[in-house]
Parts: C-alpha cells; structure tokens; sequence
C-alpha cells in the first residue's frame, strides 16, 4: 500500500506513539486525520504539520465521533487507506486484595477503551475503505490497531489492561479472515516499554532501570521505533493477520 496519496486516519494520534505515527505517514505524504480526546496537543500537532493534517476531538467508544473522524478521512483524495489506533487507558488494581475486589466499574471502563474502542475504529475503518478502489495488489487498506506485551505477560496489577490488550491480539486474526475478501488487511503491534507520556513523569533513574529490563536494545522503546514499523507494515503486503512484538526481546517479570 502506498502511503503518498493516501488518507490515513489516527486514533489517539495527538501524543506518544500515535503522534510518532502521525508525524510518520504525514512525512511520507499521506493526509492525516488525528482523533484523540486531548484537543491542545491536536491542534498543535496539526500547526506543526501544516497542510494534509485535520484534527477531530473524538471519544474511540463513541460511534457518531468515530464516524466523524472516519468520514474525514475518506474525504482524501486517496480515499481512507490507512488507519492506526493507539487510543487506550491504563489501570493498577489486583483481582483481589485483603479489603475488596476488584473494582468492576474500573475493569470495565479500561476493556471498553481499549479493546471496544479499537474494535469501533476497526469496524468503521474497514467500512470506508470497502468504497476504495483496490490498487494492483487487490487491495483497499490496512487496519494496524496496539496491543502490548502485557497481553502476554501481564504483571501483577494488571488484570484489567491485559485483558482489554490480549481482546486485540485475539481478534486481529479473525477480523484479518472476515476483510480479506475486501483486500482490507488487519495487524497489531505488541509494544514493549517505550518512552511515552505515561513513563514521562518517572524520574530519569526509574525510567533508565525500566529500559533495562529488555535484553536489547536495553533502554526504552522511541516512539519513532513503533511509527516505523507503522509504515513497514502499511508498505508490505504480506503482513496481515498477526500481531508483531516490538520489545527487544523483553519478557515481563510478575511485578
């Protein structure tokens, strides 16, 4: 799939891997449609990047707001080809504790962002991009949606957040089947530890020993690493139906 000429749709793409990707598929001349919930960092990614790049506020649980974003970035002239999700929440609760269980609520919300959420932008994705007309590889699109490695091995705490991240690795390969008559192909990236907002607030100390836990590179993932395999995977129409660690090699200890 090329990416010049193509539109290119990005939920969460106002900050961390997102904007990494945004910056990514906009250098390599695609037109950008960020939706993310965080409208200062919208616009001012959208003033950074100038022409081909359109900001929606955008809840990913929300139908109408995803459409909205969907239906922005079908406008392109190259139609809807390309879209990435990297919207998603964390949460830090065990199953149980000595006082309580499990706040459900809690559970429930991290699942619906992150696993409905992806699963939301993937259906109405995959369903602008059936009008496509398909290039000389048959093909009408790519859906790249963010997992974790915590899918794999979730630490203690994480009940909630691995289980909305394995939800995406279960469904990339059955959603890669139901699309493949369409030539619309589906992937997942299985990021390990990467240097995002979320770790921003860690001392410098902390954030150097969680980057050694990967056996190499041992330092943290750059946002750039995963925006790069973004475009590898839009870019190689062999890769459908899987979900990529990109982790250094890293296995999560349980805590």
């Amino acid at each position: 799939m090329r990416i010049e000429g193509s539109g290119a749709l990005i939920a969460g793409g106002a900050s961390g891997l997102g904007a990494a990707s945004t910056r990514r598929l906009h250098g390599a001349g695609a037109s950008v449609v960020i939706a993310d919930l965080n409208e200062e960092k919208g616009a001012a990614l959208v003033e950074e990047l100038g022409d081909r790049a359109r900001f929606i506020a955008v809840d990913v649980t929300d139908e109408d707001g995803v459409q909205a974003a969907v239906d922005a970035a079908a406008d392109a002239d190259g139609g809807l080809r390309i879209s990435v999700c990297c919207a998603g929440i964390g949460w830090v609760e065990r199953t149980t504790s000595k006082q309580a269980p499990h706040n459900l609520e809690y559970f429930s919300n991290v699942v619906k962002v992150n696993l409905i959420g992806t699963f939301n932008v993937l259906r109405l994705a995959a369903t602008a991009m059936n009008a496509n007309e398909p290039n000389e590889e048959r093909e009408r699109g790519v859906c790249i949606n963010t997992s974790s490695a915590a899918a794999f091995e979730g630490q203690i705490g994480q009940v909630a957040y691995s289980a909305s991240k394995g939800g995406i690795v279960g469904m990339t390969v059955p959603a890669a089947r139901d699309l493949s008559s369409r030539g619309i192909r589906v992937v997942s990236i299985a990021p390990g530890l990467f240097d995002t907002p979320l770790l921003a607030a860690l001392p410098e100390p902390a954030r150097i020993e969680l980057g050694k836990q990967a056996p190499f590179p041992a330092r943290l993932g750059d946002p750039d690493e995963f925006a790069q395999l973004v475009t590898q995977i839009v870019e190689n129409p062999m890769l459908n139906g899987t979900t990529i660690r990109l982790d250094g090699a890293l296995r999560m200890a349980p805590r």
